[in-house]
């Protein structure tokens, strides 16, 4: 892999763009049937609670895996962030209105759990 290829790859701006259009375009697609302007509303809010969430996830994770111990370790930082996750979605995407908020919510939910299980059992195993 090239040197720019790799440094794009790590790039936070970069995530966060991805993070932007993925979930945003997923947003748009899970509300398309409803009329115009709910589903691109609904895009751009999870298009920026996405970026935003991605700016803040491994920090969080990093933050938790430190006041826990045990097995603990394992599945309460990614717990807790899924929680955090899940309140903060459902409760902007209900106050703008999003007409189809578990459509909406699950796959970025799905995305972000995922990568805070895998990320938090990386870091694990490293202080075990």
């Amino acid at each position: 892999m090239s040197s720019h290829l790799r440094a794009l790859a790590r790039s936070s701006i970069v995530h966060v763009l991805f993070a932007f259009l993925a979930m945003g375009g997923w947003a748009l697609f899970a509300n398309r049937l409803h009329p115009m302007p709910r589903p691109l509303v609904a895009g751009l809010v999870q298009g920026a609670l996405s970026a935003a969430l991605t700016l803040c996830l491994k920090s969080t994770i990093d933050a938790l895996s430190l006041r826990f111990h045990g097995t603990a370790r394992l599945w309460m930082p990614p717990l807790i962030a899924c929680l955090a996750s899940t309140t903060i979605l459902v409760t902007v995407h209900a106050a703008t209105g999003t007409p189809e908020i578990l459509r909406t919510i699950a796959l970025p939910l799905m995305v972000s759990t995922s990568y805070a299980v895998l990320y938090n059992y990386s870091i694990s195993r490293r202080k075990a």
